[in-house]
């Protein structure tokens, strides 16, 4: 119960995260934005392990892990994260978001690939429950942009691209922390620190080989605030609950949860922006109810 409860966690930080994006993008360019969110979020995230007296952990961690967590971060939070930020700023995140969300069916099929006796029949149908889910809740919201902004076939093949990545990072995630001697709480906070700060020092330092620059200093503090929590609240809450998960549970049941951050903008924005539930909207609900339910049962 404990690894599905995190899973669940991780989405409500991912739909916090993802509005505070939204509002940033407007004025920064997606890698900019990327760059400027992991070098916040990793000084915050060695702040605390160095504060909290989880620094010896550093030492000990075997090999293997810190690169699987370092091609992780690279994968996932570099390239996957920078393609999910060009696909907000194309196509906007009512079509974004649910086409980003398809990422567990990505995982289960790396999972079958890798360990296909660890993919039982129930998650399967489970995750293509949510997948569906998440569909339905965001159809109409979807079409209606899509008619004020023309659909971009661009922008969608950024969104699934950021869905590959996502979930090839996720599976190696789950390799790094699931080896013997990671498999605790303390080597799970301190890989995901190191992922994020790898990352975060790599694009940083490639900066200057790209033409076009993006000056970080004329970037309004307020934007950079706006950056800095989304990325602790995603890449240091959500994303150390989800390695927390993969401790408890297998990866083919908490990716799905992990996804259902649709599930939870829906209702936000119904609660504090008055905005109405369609009918779509409460069976989508329903279906991602029920397949989160068939996980937390198996």
């Amino acid at each position: 119960m404990l690894g599905e409860l995190a899973a669940l966690g991780t989405a409500i930080a991912w739909t916090v995260s993802a509005a505070l994006y939204k509002g940033a993008l407007s004025k920064t360019t997606p890698l900019q934005a990327n760059t400027l969110r992991l070098g916040c979020s990793g000084s915050v995230l060695v702040i605390f392990v160095m504060a909290t007296g989880r620094f010896h952990v550093f030492l000990s961690l075997p090999a293997n892990a810190v690169v699987l967590s370092a091609l992780s971060g690279l994968i996932g939070l570099g390239l996957g994260d920078t393609l999910y930020m060009m696909s907000l700023k194309e196509i906007g995140v009512s079509i974004a978001v649910p086409l980003t969300c398809t990422y567990p069916l990505f995982s289960l099929v790396l999972a079958l690939i890798m360990q296909p006796r660890t993919v039982a029949l129930e998650v399967g149908v489970a995750a293509t429950m949510i997948v569906f889910g998440i569909w339905l809740i965001t159809k109409r919201r979807a079409a209606d942009e899509a008619e004020r902004k023309k659909f971009r076939v661009r922008g969608a093949i950024y969104a699934l691209g950021a869905a590959v990545l996502w979930a090839v990072s996720i599976g190696m995630m789950n390799a790094a922390v699931t080896i013997p001697e990671t498999s605790t709480l303390d080597s799970a906070l301190v890989l995901n620190t190191l992922r994020v700060l790898l990352i975060a020092i790599s694009l940083v330092a490639i900066r200057p080989l790209m033409r076009k620059r993006s000056g970080f200093a004329e970037v309004d503090r307020r934007i950079l605030a706006r950056l800095a929590l989304a990325g602790v609240i995603a890449l240091g809450f959500g994303w150390f609950l989800l390695t927390y998960s993969f401790l408890l549970i297998p990866q083919a049941r908490a990716v799905p949860i992990s996804s259902t951050t649709p599930l939870f903008a829906v209702f936000s924005g119904a609660i504090f922006l008055r905005e109405r539930i369609s009918i779509s909207n409460i069976i989508g609900a329903s279906i991602i109810v029920i397949g989160i339910f068939i996980l937390f049962l198996l």
